[in-house]
């Protein structure tokens, strides 16, 4: 996904003009994962749902993020770079508080930063500017009290063989993944680019980074995720790493959505998977609540009501 770097003084100005999140909304709690379990899960793993803010979010501020994703009872967003939240590194510290007293008064994890740092340029400045970027995203992840960062590979320069920009991009991560490490936050890389989102390519990548313990993968539902031997191949050469993931619609009939998540309860994921839906609405709430519903019957841990005929 492409975007220009803005966003700034008025972004901000927009969320701290919204003010702090009324104290009822802490009555807007989602109802947490393991409630329902109980209830109707049939001893079922229940994942994490929540959403990107890309694109369905990208215009609310910080206080309707919190009162739309708490009416959805999603249990955590990850915050797109750009968008109107204006969650950025240029925050100064008490902002920074003041977004995270927002959240946590209302019961809503701050689950990712979702940034748009790269390492593929064949301009070692390039490369430079946005490892020292990513460290600066660390930052503000560490005072938000968010447990990853999002980073994405995203091309393979012309002129410049395949395997030395990997390598790159893995070295680049690396250290990167060290810094996290240190804040005691993850760097999720998210499988992204049109010839980067192969998985084994993405393998690559994280050999090249001696398979450091900070650097997680996110798992991003692309089509191509069914090429190289299929998905069940791809997902397994992952599987130990995945700390996050990405699902566009889930009326995408393309793509097994179903053995995702079955694949994910059956090694009891604790990461969130979130709703990164990439056209805009005027419905955003209604949206999150669909996708919602559908992720948790597609999980099997919402039982359908008894219903008594009438007399």
């Amino acid at each position: 996904m492409t975007d220009s770097r803005t966003g700034g003084a008025a972004s901000r100005r927009a969320f701290l003009a919204a003010g702090l999140v009324a104290p009822a909304a802490a009555a807007l709690v989602p109802a947490r994962a393991e409630a329902q379990a109980a209830s109707s899960g049939g001893g079922r793993h229940v994942l994490k749902v929540g959403a990107v803010t890309y694109n369905v979010a990208k215009d609310w501020d910080v206080p309707t993020i919190i009162k739309n994703f708490t009416a959805a009872k999603l249990d955590g967003v990850e915050l797109r770079t750009t968008h109107a939240h204006g969650v950025e590194i240029t925050l100064s510290a008490a902002q920074r508080a003041e977004v995270r007293k927002q959240f946590e008064g209302a019961g809503l994890k701050i689950a990712g930063l979702g940034t748009t740092c790269e390492y593929h340029s064949p301009d070692p400045a390039v490369v430079r500017k946005n490892i020292e970027e990513t460290k600066q995203w660390v930052q503000l992840a560490k005072d938000l009290g968010c447990p990853g960062v999002k980073v994405r590979p995203n091309g393979l320069p012309k002129d410049v063989p395949e395997e030395k920009t990997l390598e790159q991009i893995g070295r680049s991560i690396r250290e990167c993944a060290q810094a996290a490490t240190e804040a005691g936050v993850k760097i999720q890389l998210e499988v992204h680019g049109a010839e980067t989102q192969r998985i084994p390519r993405i393998v690559k990548m994280l050999t090249y980074a001696d398979r450091h313990p900070g650097f997680w993968i996110c798992w991003n539902s692309n089509p191509t995720d069914l090429m190289d031997g299929g998905f069940d191949k791809n997902f397994a050469l992952l599987k130990s790493r995945i700390g996050q993931v990405h699902m566009r619609d889930l009326y995408v009939e393309d793509y097994p959505w179903q053995r995702l998540i079955n694949n994910l309860q059956e090694m009891k994921f604790e990461g969130y998977c979130f709703a990164e839906l990439g056209e805009t609405t005027t419905d955003g709430l209604r949206v999150l609540k669909y996708f919602r519903g559908m992720f948790r019957q597609m999980e099997g841990v919402i039982a359908p009501p008894l219903v008594t005929p009438n007399a």
